[in-house]
């Protein structure tokens, strides 16, 4: 089954970069650049954060279900 994680909009204008992030887990989230290569080292640490953490909250939660059993 695949599934949609973000959603990615990037608009250009005077003053440099402007990134758009939709998803899920953290809902909408704005970076701006004067550089488009250091906006998307934002971007791309941020959702590897939020994955992470989506990560480790679901091991925790298996784990927790694992224990009720």
């Amino acid at each position: 089954m695949e599934e949609v994680l973000y959603n990615i909009e990037i608009h250009k204008d005077a003053g440099g970069y402007l990134g758009k992030i939709y998803s899920d887990i953290d809902g909408v989230k704005e970076f701006n650049n004067e550089y488009i290569d250091r906006l998307l080292r934002d971007i791309i640490f941020d959702m590897q954060l939020a994955l992470d953490e989506f990560s480790n909250r679901s091991a925790d939660f298996a784990e927790g279900m694992e224990e009720i059993k």
